[in-house]
């Protein structure tokens, strides 16, 4: 039988958030709800909110969480009502080109629950990241529950579901940072922050963490950074390389996703260093590089989607380091809100006043 359950909906562009009644319908083939413990406050629920992915209004925002399942649809094998769970929005198909070649992190076909969530009165909600998660349950396809160890702190848990998990992967996964490396950061709110925790994970001998804010660098350097560079008036390229010896960092790691960032990252690695965007660039942005600097350092330009994360191997891997004390998803719950301070999370998020704020319920 469909429940209704509050959610944060963002009604349209621009508008502040609000909480509705939302229904959920009963899990259909393929589909589980889970009933939502904790959720982040993440950018990409204020791009919803600002129409910045689409204007496929009204949204049920939230996306980054953690709960326990309640009840499965037809054919569901992989998780169980009663399964504890990290929400993901990248549920591979198994299918695609890539899933077939070995490579599901590459999924090219990921899929959401078929069904609608909607208001009382009818109207279609769009889910973030197919998830909708700022609710009390949500409707999601099964394949987007990875279930972990549940004595995992939800607060913490969910963070891998999106910001967390890309910055770590960018630094684990898509840079693929050895013991020894020299790594550099540029920018480091959240998922910055995880990337500098990820290479520290890896073994880098050396993390130099690049903002603007000295709130940013000091979270940085409590997380690993070994080195800090703030950026305003200061050659970003030569700060690296002065602290490489001369030479640059072996993986660059671009958490901004801007076009001059991201000539920082090119230039500020050693010859045949690795660069990885993992900061989203907006549709008008473009860049221009010499082809012949591109050919003559060698080396690899990556982008890191998701952290280039396969939740099934990943997430409970990291949980077990989080509960082992070796991986501080904590120090990235900056505070713990309701439902109804939403829209105050995302004013102090744009001040870059905390890490995350997340939504426990």
């Amino acid at each position: 039988m469909a429940q209704q359950v509050r959610g944060v909906v963002a009604p349209g562009k621009g508008e502040p958030v609000r909480i509705e009644t939302i229904t959920v319908p009963d899990p259909g083939p393929g589909e589980a709800v889970v009933k939502v413990q904790a959720c982040g406050v993440c950018h990409t629920d204020l791009h919803y909110r600002e129409g910045g992915i689409n204007d496929e209004f009204p949204f049920l925002l939230g996306h980054e969480a953690a709960g326990v399942v309640e009840s499965v649809g037809e054919g569901v094998t992989e998780v169980a009502p009663g399964d504890y769970v990290i929400l993901n929005w990248r549920a591979v198909c198994g299918q695609c080109r890539a899933c077939l070649r070995g490579r599901p992190w590459y999924c090219f076909d990921t899929h959401n629950a078929k069904q609608k969530m909607t208001l009382s009165d009818g109207t279609e909600l769009s889910p973030a990241l197919g998830i909708g998660a700022f609710a009390d349950k949500t409707l999601v396809a099964a394949g987007q529950c990875t279930k972990v160890d549940p004595a995992a702190r939800p607060a913490a848990a969910g963070l891998l579901g999106c910001g967390v998990m890309a910055g770590l992967g960018a630094a684990l996964n898509t840079g693929a940072v050895g013991r020894g490396d020299s790594v550099a950061v540029i920018g480091c709110g959240g998922v910055g922050a995880a990337a500098v925790l990820g290479a520290r994970l890896a073994g880098a001998a050396k993390i130099i963490a690049i903002d603007l804010d000295e709130r940013k660098l000091t979270t940085a350097a409590s997380l690993g950074a070994t080195h800090t560079v703030h950026a305003a008036g200061t050659d970003v390229v030569a700060a690296v390389r002065e602290l490489t010896g001369g030479f640059g960092a072996d993986v660059v790691i671009d958490a901004v996703g801007r076009p001059e960032t991201y000539e920082q990252a090119f230039y500020a690695r050693d010859l045949a260093g690795t660069v990885v965007l993992v900061g989203v660039p907006t549709p008008e942005m473009t860049l221009e590089l010499p082809l012949l600097d591109v050919f003559g350092r060698g080396g690899a330009l990556k982008s890191s989607w998701y952290g280039d994360c396969l939740p099934s191997r990943d997430f409970p891997m990291l949980i077990d380091l989080y509960l082992q004390g070796r991986l501080d998803l904590d120090a990235f719950v900056s505070e713990t809100i309701g439902l109804e301070e939403v829209e105050a999370a995302f004013e102090k998020m744009h001040r870059g006043d905390v890490l995350r704020s997340v939504v426990v319920l």
